[in-house]
């Protein structure tokens, strides 16, 4: 660290979330440059029984919203059974807009963690059954590190299929 330069945990948390979305954390992989060169037929095939890439971007990105509503003020009402409903997707114009709605939210929702007080990181997340912002915050960022290399392993699959 740079002397005098200082990092408050919640800025370190949003770095890392903002990291996996935009590059620059240890792994080199994130999810914007993944998606770079993804076509929307890509984005829509499926290998084997896996979940193809759209439905995995629109589940990672389904969380996120979830998390940014609760930082901007609403209620968590997100329901795990509809976390894998990607909606129809027919253009690749429709692909690329959805792909920079999912980086966008990204960046909004790492803003919305840079403006939180340090204290609330060790309180309950909405309920006590959800656990505490701090496990929310890192989950998702691992929720994201997870998806996204399953969508690097069928980007690879698709390139030799």
């Amino acid at each position: 660290m740079q002397a005098g330069k200082t990092h408050s945990q919640v800025q370190q948390v949003a770095k890392h979330f903002r990291d996996v979305h935009f590059g620059g954390n240890w792994t080199t992989v994130n999810l914007k440059d993944t998606l770079a060169d993804v076509t929307l037929s890509q984005a829509l095939t499926q290998v084997e029984n896996l979940n193809t890439i759209g439905i995995l971007v629109f589940h990672i990105n389904y969380y996120v919203g979830a998390i940014l509503k609760v930082l901007q003020g609403g209620l968590l009402d997100a329901k795990d059974k509809f976390s894998f409903d990607l909606p129809p997707i027919t253009t690749e114009e429709e692909w690329r807009q959805f792909v920079n709605k999912v980086l966008q939210e990204a960046e909004v929702l790492a803003a919305e963690i840079e403006k939180l007080d340090e204290g609330i990181l060790f309180e309950d997340f909405t309920d006590a059954k959800y656990g505490n912002y701090l496990r929310n915050l890192l989950g998702v960022t691992e929720h994201t590190h997870y998806h996204l290399g399953q969508i690097t392993i069928i980007k690879k699959l698709l390139k030799e299929g």
